[in-house]
């Protein structure tokens, strides 16, 4: 059995790094590449390519949508996704503001030297307790200097279409997990996609905002790890 762990808007392998360790116990920890594509399902499909016969499979926020994608897909291979976790994310589509902003990024000149993400927007997504976190907020923003302008531009511009009509294809065991304190998805949109996938279990983590891999990954770790093993074997 192998881990795939897909990660979220402008987040590179690093975003598992407490966690990494513990995740090992399931065999090879494989990490999803999200760099080069300009659509979900395309993400998806790289992704499934790389990806082994069989495996338990981790999305976070945006890849989330990405790990939806995968899981349908798999099927067409032989049942490939063995588990599915969903952490922080959403089935619902961008909003007309996030079209809006999007646009804005799509049409900005390239020569527009990229400075990695602001540090407000950074505490934004974490529990209001840490928005002076400058540990955490300079890890996050560590994540997106590496990945660079153009994965930036292009992670920007990507369309997360809404879902909520297909998660009843999901057909793999499905655990939700939300944060209490979210700033970025509720725990309505959690509910939502439990709600919508076959027989999905919901676990909310307290004291911890959007980035929970990186603010509560041992809370985490005690939600997923004895979830995945009823799966691994």
């Amino acid at each position: 059995m192998a881990l795939l762990l897909v990660p979220g808007f402008m987040a590179d392998e690093t975003l598992w790094n407490d966690m990494s360790a513990a995740l090992a116990r399931f065999g090879p920890v494989l990490h999803a590449d999200l760099r080069h594509d300009t659509s979900v399902e395309a993400m998806a499909r790289r992704a499934l390519a790389a990806a082994p016969p069989s495996f338990l499979l981790v999305g976070f926020s945006m890849g989330g949508y990405v790990a939806r994608d995968i899981a349908r897909l798999a099927p067409a291979y032989g049942k490939r996704v063995k588990a599915l976790v969903l952490v922080a994310t959403s089935t619902r589509p961008d909003t007309p503001a996030m079209r809006q902003r999007k646009g804005a990024v799509g049409h900005a000149a390239p020569s527009v030297a990229f400075s990695g993400l602001s540090r407000i927007a950074v505490a934004s997504s974490l529990h209001p307790k840490d928005k002076h976190n400058e540990a955490m907020i300079e890890r996050v923003r560590a994540m997106g200097m590496r990945l660079g302008g153009e994965v930036f531009r292009r992670q920007s511009v990507l369309e997360r279409p809404g879902d909520i009509d297909r998660l009843g294809e999901i057909r793999c065991p499905t655990l939700v997990v939300a944060a209490a304190q979210d700033q970025l998805r509720s725990l309505e949109e959690a509910r939502e996609l439990q709600a919508g996938i076959p027989e999905a279990s919901l676990a909310v983590i307290e004291d911890s905002g959007h980035m929970i891999p990186i603010e509560a990954p041992q809370r985490l770790l005690e939600v997923i790890l004895p979830w995945l093993s009823s799966y691994a074997d």
